[in-house]
């Protein structure tokens, strides 16, 4: 295995397209003819010099040629392969901006707690699971979401001791900001009701002062420790099993979060070995921030894993009431919680800037994105321009879920960008109204006012928290309704984006996002040739239909990835 890191790495990843014999001119036949030649139903690029196009010609794994037919002669050879896409529509590669890879694998081949529609159902899957993984000391599970469940409440120890009791359970919510554990889990953590309270955690108790069995945020710790480490061998299969079912997606890059050292070695490896076809963009865990300094921005040859980001956490999550708030929540006397102390980071937002390493940093509260602002803000007039490696460091907000109205503006004043996972705001429109108020939903999920105000939005999935499903993504920008088509009273319907916005939401912003507009992100001339091909028109098809359509071809650098087997 060769790998070659390059530390000091141009961050915008810009080439010199003329060194790459790429002409940017018409084709002619005296010069080079493509390997690759896609005709389409539709092609729409993301490019505003050239919004649309009849024809895509590649060589070398980069677009020669972006325009009509008239052009064909000149680009095609006798090896040249033409793929006539007559009942299909062509967009640049499509980029989760927010996923969690190794948890999407992790997704499909562990227990799935998704679209559990009841706590009666979760107990009859647990149940179920038990019997057909008998040889199973320990079970952990993820992805229940009790907001629409007729019980109308948190699940709880007595609830899973009902069905399992003689092995520990561990199930996580699907957001991964709670989880809950029968009392054989506790009994194992050595967990009682004397047990400290961490710091930006809760250990939730009934009435009688007893342990419920729910952990949140930085409490979840305490159970998590007990739970095997996953293997290398383990880790590689719950990548590759990620990699493979995003590109059957239709995504063909993702902003990967919270990664571990360990894992982004693996992942270099994975895509230096052409295991992992996908292009991954890491934010390393805050643990970690001290390796990347002295690393230093990470480039694998083939350009398709970098890694060059710290997260950081400010706040909890909107359902299990984590997320901080200005004020109290409207349905319980809390205002969330603060998972970081600004002493704990401050230093590492100043050596960022130091070092030209990107910071993304959750927040969802409307008082963990003002905190969040004011930090990034102290640390900038810290670090002036002429100080920093990189002048315009392009920090990110990762989720932006609440925000006051009076904080939006700030954005483009700092420089900073929202990365949004649209479908976020079509599950929580069933139960964020009750926990905010309707004040406090003109800031929420505010898609179109964050355009406005001059901030591009990085449009992502938060996998496996969500589906990161992208037609479901396009959807939630655009219609701002639930799959069933129900919007609700006060959803602000003006904050959905026009489609034009959601493709480049999916796209070039992504690119600019990571530093790679230069590389990626539409389909314009000398870029990397990636595409994703839907079976239908997201620019035009019925907005009921867009959930609806399916991946036909995925390519990455000219490769196709993914062709659906019709």
């Amino acid at each position: 295995m060769r790998l070659l890191y390059y530390i000091v790495f141009i961050f915008t990843a810009s080439f010199n397209l003329a060194a790459q014999g790429l002409d940017m001119e018409e084709p002619s036949a005296s010069k080079a003819h493509a390997d690759t030649i896609i005709l389409a139903n539709a092609i729409y690029t993301a490019d505003d010099q050239n919004p649309t196009a009849e024809v895509i010609a590649i060589k070398n794994g980069r677009f020669i040629y972006v325009g009509d037919k008239t052009a064909l002669d000149a680009l095609t050879g006798p090896e040249t392969e033409t793929l006539t896409l007559s009942d299909a529509s062509v967009f640049p590669g499509f980029t989760d901006s927010h996923s969690h890879l190794t948890g999407i694998g992790q997704r499909e081949l562990t227990l799935n707690l998704e679209n559990t529609q009841s706590l009666a159902r979760l107990k009859e899957i647990i149940s179920t699971w038990r019997e057909n993984h008998k040889e199973k000391t320990m079970i952990v599970g993820r992805g229940w979401i009790e907001t629409h469940w007729p019980e109308k409440r948190f699940p709880s120890r007595w609830d899973i001791d009902d069905v399992i009791a003689d092995i520990p359970v561990i199930l996580a919510r699907s957001d991964g900001h709670a989880l809950v554990v029968n009392s054989k889990a506790l009994e194992v953590a050595n967990i009682d009701e004397n047990t400290p309270v961490p710091y930006g955690g809760d250990i939730t108790k009934n009435a009688m002062g007893e342990l419920t069995g729910m952990f949140v945020d930085n409490a979840q710790a305490l159970i998590q420790r007990i739970i095997p480490r996953s293997t290398s061998s383990d880790i590689e299969r719950y990548l590759t099993t990620g990699g493979t079912v995003y590109a059957g997606y239709g995504w063909t890059g993702t902003h990967n979060m919270s990664v571990s050292w360990d894992e982004v070695a693996i992942i270099e490896a994975l895509s230096e070995n052409d295991n992992l076809k996908i292009r991954v963009y890491n934010s390393v865990d805050q643990e970690y921030a001290d390796k990347l300094f002295q690393s230093g921005p990470r480039l694998t040859e083939n350009g398709k894993a970098i890694t060059r980001a710290i997260k950081l956490y400010l706040d909890g999550a909107l359902g299990s009431r984590g997320a901080a708030l200005i004020e109290p929540y409207s349905d319980a006397d809390t205002k969330g919680l603060l998972l970081t102390k600004k002493s704990d980071i401050m230093s590492i937002l100043i050596q960022a800037l130091e070092d030209g390493i990107q910071i993304n940093t959750h927040a969802i509260g409307d008082q963990a994105n003002r905190l969040l602002l004011d930090w990034y803000e102290e640390a900038q007039s810290a670090v002036p321009p002429s100080d920093r490696k990189i002048k315009e460091p392009r920090w990110r907000d990762e989720h932006t879920q609440i925000v006051n109205p009076q904080d939006i503006g700030r954005y483009q004043q700092l420089g900073v960008i929202p990365s949004m996972q649209p479908s976020h705001a079509i599950g929580d429109l069933h139960f964020a109204p009750a926990r905010l108020g309707d004040a406090r939903l003109h800031g929420a999920y505010a898609w179109s006012s964050f355009v406005a105000s001059g901030v591009i939005v990085a449009g992502g999935s938060d996998a496996p928290v969500e589906r990161g499903d992208p037609l479901i993504e396009f959807y939630a920008a655009t219609a701002r309704r639930d799959l069933k088509g129900f919007q609700g009273t006060n959803w602000h319907p003006e904050e959905a984006l026009t489609r034009e916005e959601a493709l480049k939401m999916f796209t070039l912003w992504p690119a600019i996002a990571s530093f790679q507009e230069n590389e990626i992100g539409s389909i314009t001339v000398g870029k990397q040739a990636d595409l994703s091909v839907f079976n239908i028109d997201l620019m035009t098809v019925a907005e009921s239909e867009i959930p609806k359509g399916k991946p036909v071809m995925t390519m990455v650098a000219g490769e196709v990835i993914f062709r659906a087997a019709e």
